[in-house]
């Protein structure tokens, strides 16, 4: 599946290649017979209502130091996806990148992140009911350049595994009944991360596997994120 591609370009030769993803309708969580699942991946279909941006790949240091200026992650890596990074850090690096662009960066909500990751499908990975080491950076011992695996159905590369990506909302139960455009409770104790990372268990980086990302100044060496973007025009 084809879908159009745009590239932002944020100076020093840096750009950021974004997807556009679009509208539908899906059924969020897991079936009760899908192997690993969580209490918390209640099944529930969600509309999204609009087509949205989704970054190609996970934000890299490179990207994120072309617009703060220095490169805060522990392991190294021009192409790696930027980590140690906050929630709140995030929302810095957003209202700066707007400044300078036409806009509409934010994160993904986290049905946004689910309905991009499962791209049409419907099964415990966007690669089928099993995800192999070849498939993603799991298991592994070290954080890899972004792109070093296959893309999946929506050409986005690294929604399993690599490191978590962070979403806007905060951690809650979800909610009943046929839900349109959710984005989470107000407020809460701890933000949503998605996707699995480097050295955990295959099962982690199920489509529909939900972890608490700590608070919005929690850090981590395997926690970076994606961007989103809202079509403005």
């Amino acid at each position: 599946m084809k879908l159009e591609e745009v590239k932002e370009d944020l100076g020093q030769d840096v750009s950021l290649e974004m997807v556009l993803i679009p509208a539908g309708t899906f059924v969020m969580g897991s079936p009760e017979s899908e192997e690993d699942r969580n209490d918390d991946e209640v099944q529930h279909l969600v509309t999204l209502t609009k087509p949205y941006y989704m970054g190609k790949y996970e934000v890299t240091q490179e990207q994120w130091e072309a617009i703060m200026g220095k490169n805060p992650s522990q392991i190294k890596g021009t192409n790696f996806p930027v980590t140690d990074v906050s929630w709140n850090d995030c929302q810095k690096f957003i209202k700066k990148l707007n400044k300078i662009t036409e806009g509409g960066y934010r994160l993904p909500t986290e049905a946004e992140w689910e309905y991009a990751c499962r791209a049409g499908t419907t099964t415990a990975y966007s690669f089928g009911g099993s995800l192999a080491e070849n498939d993603a950076n799991i298991i592994g011992e070290r954080i890899k350049s972004v792109g070093s695996y296959k893309p999946n159905a929506f050409g986005l590369y690294d929604m399993h595994g690599n490191v978590f990506e962070m979403c806007e909302d905060w951690y809650a139960e979800y909610p009943t009944g046929v839900i349109i455009d959710p984005k989470g409770p107000a407020k809460g104790k701890n933000h949503i991360v998605r996707g699995g990372a480097v050295r955990l268990i295959s099962c982690i980086a199920r489509s529909s596997n939900r972890e608490k990302g700590g608070g919005p100044n929690q850090t981590d060496y395997t926690m970076g994120f994606r961007l989103a973007r809202t079509i403005t025009t």
